[in-house]
């Protein structure tokens, strides 16, 4: 009986062995093919611009320079844009943030009267849309084209976060908010002072949500800023140099009008539509990156709670 037991157990750790060894293989592959194309970007973007013509760049840079990043620094309008999508993340983040968490206590309150049929409404509008030209009009009549506050006004408040938030305060005991009420709190205070810390793992997430979304935001532009080039974000310069990247013709053009025709520097390096796309995309995407890592213990819970009713 022990001998039997005892080749089962070997035999049962040896598939594990397997098992685990196989996950491991394919748990690389995928990470391989997620992280070389951003790699590879890098590479790029740390290259010469006319070597990167000639293609063949894989992990490493063959002749290192950081005249891309020079030249995207250099060039206002680049450099507005990218001031433009930091204070519109930073602003909307924490306007949004807020609107939407005040309005998620405020709908989960059992004494608030109409907070289903407010719900409701709400709801609908994540599933039945007015339509793109209808949302124009009405940004236009509310004279906010061209304005920096296209930005922040329509996106004070998403229903999904609305939801995800209200499900978490609606997880909290009642006796939190009865304990400062008796303490003579007002609901703003007992809002402030009681319900937003215990719900920071659902704010944390949120943030992500609505951070990703509104530095990586460049269709807004091009409706209703495209206009005003003060007013354009990293991401639609980014996408207006894909475009004209698509011609050959086009991209020389504008590569010469951000400068990159002339030799730079005792070494003549140059740089190129290649090299310069390159380099937005990382501009572009490293502020994510950074940020990601320490808000994902909070998206892991804030999904886990926030997402289970009971």
């Amino acid at each position: 009986m022990s001998r039997h037991l005892s080749a089962r157990l070997r035999h049962n750790s040896a598939g594990d062995k397997i098992f685990d060894f196989i996950i491991f293989c394919v748990l690389s592959i995928l990470v391989i093919v997620t992280v070389y194309p951003f790699w590879n970007t890098i590479a790029i973007s740390l290259n010469d611009g006319l070597d990167s013509i000639k293609g063949g760049i894989k992990l490493f840079p063959r002749k290192f320079t950081l005249q891309n990043y020079k030249v995207l620094f250099i060039d206002d309008r680049l450099f507005k844009a990218f001031l433009i999508s930091v204070s519109r993340t930073i602003i909307q983040t924490a306007l949004s943030v807020f609107c939407t968490c005040m309005l998620a206590y405020a709908l989960s309150r059992k004494e608030f009267v109409a907070k289903k049929m407010l719900t409701a409404v709400l709801v609908l509008s994540m599933y039945v849309s007015a339509g793109l030209i209808p949302g124009y009009m009405l940004i236009k009549r509310l004279g906010m084209l061209n304005s920096y506050a296209v930005y922040i006004i329509p996106n004070l408040v998403d229903v999904f976060n609305f939801i995800l938030v209200r499900t978490y305060i609606n997880g909290l005991p009642d006796s939190f908010v009865e304990s400062a009420r008796i303490d003579g709190a007002g609901e703003f205070r007992t809002f402030i002072s009681i319900i937003m810390p215990l719900i920071v793992p659902s704010v944390a997430m949120i943030c992500l949500f609505v951070a990703v979304g509104a530095w990586n935001s460049w269709f807004d532009t091009y409706l209703y800023c495209s206009g005003k080039v003060n007013l354009h974000s990293l991401q639609y310069k980014l996408m207006e140099f894909l475009q004209s990247s698509q011609n050959q013709s086009a991209s020389a053009a504008d590569a010469n009008s951000m400068a990159v025709a002339a030799a730079s520097g005792a070494g003549g390096t140059m740089v190129t539509p290649i090299s310069i796309r390159a380099s937005i995309t990382i501009i572009a995407t490293l502020p994510i990156l950074v940020v990601y890592p320490f808000l994902q213990k909070y998206f892991i819970v804030g999904m886990t709670i926030g997402g289970v009713k009971e």
